[in-house]
């Protein structure tokens, strides 16, 4: 997956050729160039950048410095590449595009992480994902030292409101859910989603699941509704969440918390890469 992406971004970047760089740069040309680091923040996306720079040309050079995962500071170097000066413009921008979104997005996840660190909670991201990308921003929340919540709707069963409302209702969903599992020889881990109390009780009175989301509860009526749930069930809480709130939905003592925010939201990390000689 991770190379048939590359790949994709390359094509729609290069087209039928970088004419600018063709036009004016020898083709036996070599450089060398710097990642230069503008922001701080967390590095992410150098593992990719490896792919990236062996899938366009194997050539090409990198003289790593810095890590997927660390801290960084306006200033900072991240690596250094060296080889055929017209591979290293071509490239340059798919490369950057795949470095800023990964970083900004391990930024944001680590910022809200450390600052619900004193809690025992997990942070998860979403399918909130851009399409094509979500390989890319689920690794940079890893990296960010948050949790991958399902990949896709392929490797987790979960019940949203509109799967309930389709299905006849929570009893009838989750029945019918257990029968398809059955039916298809499927070991995959049930999620359902509850709007209020009432639902979370139908839910506890079925039974049957592993993980209950608690979507739009405010801090207050989790903390209500957490009393009521045994421990046999994992409890997410989801809607509504922000890193300027995070820390009060923390404190409550739910299992995980998921934030469409670590992705649809993050601030690119302002990166370059500066041609040295």
């Amino acid at each position: 997956m991770m190379d048939d992406i590359i790949l994709n971004a390359l094509k729609e970047d290069i087209g039928a050729g970088d004419y600018s760089t063709l036009s004016c740069v020898p083709e036996t040309a070599q450089g060398s160039a710097e990642l230069l680091v503008k922001e701080n923040g967390i590095l992410a996306g150098v593992e990719v950048a490896k792919r990236i720079l062996f899938l366009f040309d194997a050539t090409l050079q990198m003289k790593q410095v810095l890590a997927d995962g660390e801290a960084v500071k306006k200033g900072d170097i991240a690596f250094y590449l060296s080889g055929s000066s017209r591979s290293i413009l071509t490239v340059e921008r798919t490369l950057l595009n795949v470095m800023q979104r990964m970083s900004g997005i391990a930024t944001q996840t680590s910022e809200i992480v450390q600052s619900v660190s004193a809690c025992n909670v997990k942070i998860l991201d979403t399918r909130k994902t851009t399409p094509g990308f979500r390989l890319f921003e689920k690794m940079a929340v890893k990296i960010g030292g948050g949790e991958n919540h399902r990949f896709g709707l392929y490797d987790m069963i979960m019940l949203k409101d509109n799967h309930i409302d389709y299905a006849g209702g929570i009893e009838a969903a989750i029945l019918a859910t257990h029968e398809y599992l059955k039916i298809k020889d499927l070991n995959l881990k049930l999620e359902i989603e509850v709007r209020n109390r009432t639902e979370l009780e139908e839910v506890l009175r079925v039974g049957k699941v592993d993980r209950i989301m608690l979507d739009n509860f405010s801090p207050n009526q989790l903390i209500e509704v957490l009393q009521i749930i045994p421990s046999s069930f994992e409890t997410e809480a989801s809607g509504g969440i922000t890193k300027e709130n995070v820390l009060d939905y923390a404190k409550t003592g739910v299992n995980y918390i998921s934030l469409g925010a670590l992705t649809h939201s993050a601030k690119s990390l302002d990166l370059s890469l500066k041609a040295i000689f």
